[in-house]
């Protein structure tokens, strides 16, 4: 059986046009899943009976099942792990923050970089997700807050995995989540965060949406970054900076780097000009995240005197930065850590 979610609206139109039936049908049943949110066939009462039957049979529509369930009702941050039908886990987290309601999403099962400061590289790579699977996790918190007289505002796809890692699906995903049938979320309200793909950057440059693109950098020297991020090693530092202003020439988009601040490791006063000197220039802004602990993780947060610091350095050299704290510590939902619980429990 298949998953409807996986189909754009133009492969929904070719399925009804096989079967003999107007593409019309697509729009409607696009609109049913994506925008009211149905995912019972026999509910969308603008089609024949004899066609809800036939569509029952063939697709499903959201299978992943929810599974555990973290709120932080203080902070308004919710943690979701869904669990796929072939036994794989990803996890979801909903931020509210004031009028903003933020979903970040997975795009893989596990993940393939291995940062050696993230619960998700220690747990390792099952899959790629399908575009169905990506979606699927915003779907689930826009029906819950529907519910709520809510909408989702904003999708990062900062969870596990590396969108450009899983870019046909991924782009895919965030095509349906924007198309005026499905949720209607303009491109700006969507935030692509890659560890620095170079070949995936170029070529979402020429898709020609203004999606908002953030780097995960962490380090201002290649040597250090290649420890904190083993995949780094395939691109320096300044093939990703090189990538990122062609992504700025075609979207004309300002870059966000994102910047783990890890105690003793990468934190210090010379760390902050060396990354000052890399982004003189840039149309970027830089994302200072004091680290998340997490169990089995070789690294410290780093006091507020030198996040504060940090930050000073850089803003004294011309480059806008601000510090985000992490939400959800208190549930865990720093990412891959609810999977990583679960595989535990799996384990025994």
């Amino acid at each position: 059986m298949r998953e409807l979610l996986d189909f754009s609206p133009a492969e929904l139109a070719d399925f009804f046009a096989s079967i003999g039936e107007p593409k019309y049908r697509a729009r409607q049943v696009f609109e049913w899943a994506w925008q009211h949110l149905i995912w019972d066939f026999s509910r969308m009462t603008n089609l024949p009976e004899f066609l809800r039957e036939r569509l029952a049979e063939e697709f499903a529509i959201g299978t992943a099942t929810p599974g555990a369930t973290l709120m932080d009702a203080e902070e308004g941050t919710e943690k979701l792990l869904l669990k796929l039908p072939d036994g794989a886990a990803i996890e979801t987290v909903l931020m509210r923050e004031g009028a903003r309601r933020t979903v970040c999403i997975s795009t893989q099962a596990g993940c393939p970089v291995g940062c050696t400061f993230c619960a998700t590289g220690k747990s390792g790579f099952h899959r790629d997700l399908s575009a169905g699977e990506i979606a699927l996790q915003v779907l689930f918190f826009a029906r819950k807050l529907k519910a709520e007289g809510e909408r989702v505002t904003h999708v990062v796809l900062m969870g596990m995995g590396e969108p450009l890692l899983n870019y046909k699906a991924t782009l895919k995903a965030i095509r349906n989540l924007n198309h005026p049938w499905g949720l209607n979320l303009g491109a700006r309200r969507f935030t692509v965060s890659t560890v620095g793909i170079v070949p995936g950057i170029l070529r979402l440059a020429r898709e020609g949406i203004q999606f908002n693109l953030a780097i995960s950098l962490h380090a201002p020297y290649d040597d250090l970054r290649a420890e904190l991020v083993p995949l780094a090693r395939k691109y320096t530092i300044r093939q990703v900076i090189t990538a990122t202003e062609e992504y700025v020439a075609a979207t004309k988009r300002r870059i966000t780097y994102e910047y783990v601040l890890l105690y003793g490791v990468n934190d210090g006063i010379a760390e902050a000009r060396a990354l000052a000197k890399l982004l003189r220039g840039c149309l970027a802004h830089v994302n200072l995240i004091p680290f998340n602990p997490a169990p089995g993780l070789p690294y410290r947060r780093p006091p507020l005197s030198r996040v504060e610091a940090f930050k000073r350095e850089l803003l004294k050299r011309g480059i806008d930065a601000t510090v985000r704290y992490s939400r959800g510590v208190r549930i865990q939902a720093g990412c891959g850590q609810l999977r990583a619980a679960h595989l535990d429990a799996m384990s025994r």
